[in-house]
């Protein structure tokens, strides 16, 4: 039986380790046209929608897990690997940058931002420490596929610059404030309604 009860930590964890390695949680494997989304109420992964034909994911998808973005999900995260990662897999990241982005549904607009990272455990880019430093084009494509992705569901995304990992950085301590503050506010209501005991 699935547990009802939503999870304030995703798998207990933190968004990042001691040595400053993200905690990615992969949802969407690199290459598949499968999207998979984290139900934090019952704690599993489910089938969230699936592209049209010919429509892959360019890298593994993920997020950081203890954070909140402005969307009210946890932040996005692109991990570069040589291989499709699996679904649920915590993949230890090098943050090497951001695309800040604004997305838009029904006049409503928000930031949603991608973050940029290494697996660190990867030989292909082991080298890599920006954004600069990957190959010509590769910005561009993620770029261009979550416009194509976003338009696909009748949002328009767009992208409003290239950060380096400071940047991004900044972006991860105000989605773990966020967060801190949801779980504040989840806690007093909890408290209110009697469904967790104030002693």
């Amino acid at each position: 039986m699935l547990n009802q009860r939503p999870q304030e930590r995703p798998f207990n964890l933190d968004p990042a380790s001691s040595s400053g390695e993200l905690n990615v949680v992969i949802e969407t494997p690199r290459n598949s046209r499968l999207k998979y989304k984290y139900d934090e109420q019952c704690g599993v992964f489910r089938l969230h929608k699936v592209l049209p034909t010919g429509t892959v994911f360019p890298f593994d998808f993920g997020f950081l897990p203890a954070t909140r973005a402005e969307d009210g999900d946890p932040l996005d995260v692109l991990v570069l690997i040589e291989e499709p990662l699996a679904v649920g897999c915590i993949a230890p990241t090098r943050l090497i940058g951001v695309i800040a982005a604004r997305q838009t549904v029904k006049n409503k607009a928000t930031r949603n931002d991608r973050l940029i990272g290494v697996a660190s455990t990867s030989h292909l880019y082991r080298n890599v420490r920006s954004l600069r430093g990957l190959m010509p084009g590769v910005v561009e494509e993620i770029e261009r596929f979550f416009v194509f992705y976003n338009q696909l569901q009748e949002r328009e995304f767009k992208v409003l610059g290239r950060y380096g990992a400071a940047r991004a950085r900044k972006a991860i301590v105000d989605a773990r404030a966020h967060f801190a503050k949801a779980q504040v506010g989840t806690m007093s209501r909890r408290v209110e309604n009697g469904t967790v005991s104030s002693s």
